[in-house]
């Protein structure tokens, strides 16, 4: 009597219908290779003692915990930024290189670990205690400035409702202690579209003054409507 296959429901089903060991095994091992590539990784923070700025996104998308690297996702204006703000002395990193960040006196954590295909995905518990664990790495690793990028999920995080983009006057309790100056900007991912590439450039130029790494300059990037209306913006929408 004929052993029937065991079929792989990774394969189209007229390679289900060939038969064979062969074609078995590599159904078998293409179920295995699959399943190993949507296993979602853990995006080790890049942190160290002292750093000029630590950025924080909220929360891995499902891409960039994919390949293991911060704001990895094609689109992310988070790269281009950074270059334009000075921090990495005009160098335009790659998201693959994100640990290269930390000669610069740059780093990177998210308030959440982990990874979700949107960040609406994370509830206020989630984000409060996320915070918690933030403001712990910045007393213990004494960044000067900390630049956290998602203001919808700072706002739910530390129960500031009127928190807006910029210098933050007032931090939550937990952040007594850690000596940095707090800024909030928004996420750069490529689908939050009430921000432009030249709003984020200025923001993050902004951050770096702050940070002691560039001077003020006469011209800048004149931002768009939304910088100046920040508090009355929508829930901003992606992940990093």
């Amino acid at each position: 009597m004929r052993q029937r296959k065991r079929l792989s429901p990774y394969w189209p089903q007229a390679r289900e219908a060939q038969g064979g060991n062969e074609n078995q095994n590599q159904g078998e091992e293409g179920a295995a290779a699959a399943a190993a590539v949507e296993e979602p990784r853990v995006v080790p923070d890049v942190i160290a003692a002292g750093l000029r700025v630590l950025f924080v996104g909220i929360n891995p998308g499902l891409y960039s915990a994919r390949v293991g690297h911060h704001f990895a996702r094609p689109g992310n204006r988070f790269w281009p930024a950074l270059q334009r703000s000075g921090l990495t002395g005009g160098a335009l990193v790659a998201p693959a290189d994100d640990a290269s960040l930390l000669r610069f006196g740059v780093g990177i954590t998210n308030i959440v670990g982990r990874a979700t295909a949107d960040a609406a995905a994370l509830d206020a518990a989630e984000l409060r205690r996320g915070l918690g664990r933030l403001c712990a790495l910045v007393r213990r690793y004494r960044p000067r400035v900390v630049a956290v990028l998602g203001v919808s999920a700072y706002r739910t995080a530390s129960g500031d409702r009127r928190a807006a983009v910029g210098r933050l006057a007032h931090l939550p309790a937990s952040a007594a202690g850690g000596g940095a100056e707090w800024w909030l900007l928004p996420n750069p991912s490529g689908r939050n579209a009430h921000f432009t590439p030249d709003d984020f450039a200025l923001l993050f130029r902004q951050v770096a003054v702050a940070a002691g790494v560039a001077t003020p300059t006469a011209r800048q990037p004149a931002a768009s409507p939304a910088v100046a209306n920040a508090e009355g913006l929508p829930p901003e929408t992606g992940v990093t």
